[in-house]
């Protein structure tokens, strides 16, 4: 598509004038392919990665569809604030010399009373995200009786958050005939079951490979942590690259929380963005990292969807994500606008090393391993640094004191080093015990890892009379609880939860000791089903069987986990 021109697409003057505006000079595939079909009235569905310039795709033929005096026209839904907040920057530029088209973005974290007048004034274009759409129906403050418009936009990202219901009952409001576009980075089959249900005809259309055409522009490494110790591994390679701006993923908000508190601790300048937070304190986080007042930004996948920074230097993979399509999305937050980005993740322990094999597979795409730097390694580092400034420094002294004559002034001493010359101390020594001091404090907050010793494994007593042992193929790395187990198994057999016994949770494996007379059952019963989202194998245990007797991290160094009583069956 690199031979098309925004002229070659026949756009109303105001438009081509406003895309000019805005830098644009060619359509990226996505746009090159949507723009015509939308402009035609075809539904469409577009599966396109971040990034790739979505916004304009949906944005030129919805700002060219609005007729001036009619309502409201065109109502995009958008997952997140930042990202409906983002959306309506676009459309408000795109716009700027379009007589007629007004921009509105309605969004939950800011009171519905400031957002009801400038409805009220007219808006011909709404963006906002489903929830608070709902809101406005509800109030009849948005009135949907002249749309010719809907766009889905990251329309997985939606489902993903739960908010299905939301938008069939918001389709419910939108009156026949009308377009409905759809973006979307991958293709669910709820996706495929919503544009069945709301979509006539559509046109599927797919801008090429994207993942590899985002990467292509991603230096990608990974490094082997040992467990427990990543935060330090974090700070130590934070320390050893200095990115001017970063942003570090994690798959949670605690963790995200977690990790902002433990940065900023150790010296850095970092700032969490998460959902839980309210808009104004997400505003003021986005505006800082924007700004690069806030070097660090920490943040989940979903809340990073509204991240529109083009000069990331890097991107951290704190946590492996679960969806490797967010791989792809989070390493696409760096190398963009024709730049260079580096993206690093953190594997703790063999399981996540595997994983990062998946990803490579997946992406086909080269994940490099690298030696996390030494402690000596980044002292090696500064004290060249050091150096070099000092050297900079006291060529830039020496200029200063040149005479028009050509002669160079002695360079005045310094009234500390001065007192302590007078006090007979030896010029060369003095240096070097302040060059050792400033290094020192250099150095002050870069941790040193430890590699944890093994624990000792207590030996697993003999099973009661009448009990025995059976082995879930799930456990802490799958981040499964005895509670869960417990629910699992009185959830498909007439067995109450005072009859389980011992629960020991390891690494990637459960033992559950309950009576002899129900273990076919549950073998039967439980074989192949998901517990907490991952299928589980489960047989008897053998005490023989290769490893089986040495299992591997259990809680609380070897001691059994004890079962939580069962109250409900349902929940776990």
């Amino acid at each position: 598509m690199s031979n098309i021109t925004f002229d070659d697409l026949q756009l109303s003057e105001s438009v081509l004038h406003a895309l000019k505006d805005m830098g644009f000079e060619e359509p990226t595939e996505i746009q090159a392919k949507s723009i015509p079909a939308i402009r035609e009235g075809r539904d469409i569905i577009g599966k396109s990665h971040t990034g790739t310039g979505k916004t304009v795709a949906f944005g030129v033929p919805a700002v060219e569809c609005v007729e001036a005096g009619m309502g409201t026209q065109v109502l995009i839904l958008c997952p997140t604030r930042e990202l409906a907040m983002q959306a309506e920057g676009e459309m408000r530029k795109l716009a700027r010399y379009t007589d007629g088209v007004r921009t509105v973005a309605v969004y939950g974290g800011e009171p519905i009373q400031n957002q009801i007048p400038l409805l009220r004034r007219g808006a011909s274009v709404v963006i906002g995200t489903p929830g608070r759409i709902m809101d406005h129906i509800d109030r009849k403050t948005l009135r949907l009786e002249n749309l010719k418009m809907l766009v889905l936009d990251e329309a997985d990202e939606m489902l993903n958050m739960g908010f299905r219901e939301d938008i069939e009952t918001i389709l419910s409001h939108v009156p026949e005939p009308r377009q409905t576009v759809l973006f979307s980075a991958t293709m669910p089959p709820a996706i495929m079951e919503i544009t069945g249900q709301y979509q006539t005809d559509p046109l599927l259309i797919e801008a090429g490979d994207n993942s590899e055409r985002t990467i292509d522009t991603v230096e990608q490494y990974y490094y082997e942590i040992p467990i427990g110790a990543k935060m330090d591994a974090l700070a130590i390679l934070l320390h050893t690259h200095r990115p001017k701006l970063s942003i570090i993923f994690c798959n949670t908000k605690k963790m995200v929380d977690e990790l902002a508190r433990y940065l900023n601790e150790h010296g850095f300048n970092a700032s969490a963005l998460h959902g839980d937070m309210k808009q104004e304190a997400r505003t003021a986080v986005m505006n800082s990292f924007k700004s690069g007042r806030t070097p660090i930004l920490i943040a989940t996948d979903v809340a990073a969807r509204g991240i529109d920074v083009d000069d990331v230097d890097a991107v951290y993979n704190f946590d492996i994500p679960q969806d490797y399509e967010y791989y792809i999305h989070r390493i696409g937050r760096t190398g963009r606008a024709g730049r260079e980005g580096v993206s690093y993740t953190l594997a703790g322990g063999r399981r996540q090393v595997f994983q990062v094999r998946d990803i490579e597979r997946y992406t086909k795409a080269k994940i490099q391993l690298k030696a996390l730097p030494r402690v000596q390694d980044i002292r090696e580092r500064r004290t060249n640094e050091l150096l070099m400034n000092v050297r900079t420094k006291l060529c830039e002294k020496t200029a200063a004191m040149q005479g028009a004559d050509g002669e160079t002034a002695p360079l005045p001493v310094h009234p500390m080093v001065e007192k302590l010359l007078d006090e007979g101390f030896d010029a060369a020594q003095l240096s070097g015990v302040l060059l050792d001091l400033l290094m020192d404090y250099e150095m002050k907050d870069v941790p040193v890892i430890a590699v944890p010793k093994p624990v000792q494994k207590a030996p697993l007593q003999p099973t009661p009379e009448g009990m025995v042992r059976l082995r879930f193929s799930v456990g802490r790395n799958q981040r499964v609880a005895p509670n869960q187990l417990v629910g699992a198994i009185t959830e498909k057999v007439d067995i109450s939860g005072k009859q389980i016994g011992k629960i020991y949770c390891y690494g990637d494996y459960s033992l559950v000791e309950l009576p002899s007379k129900y273990k076919q059952e549950v073998i039967r019963s439980l074989n192949g089903e998901k517990i907490n989202g991952v299928r589980a194998d489960v047989r008897l245990y053998d005490n023989r069987t290769p490893g089986s007797s040495r299992p591997s991290s259990p809680r609380r160094g070897g001691a059994p986990t004890r079962r939580i009583p069962v109250t409900k069956r349902r929940g776990y």
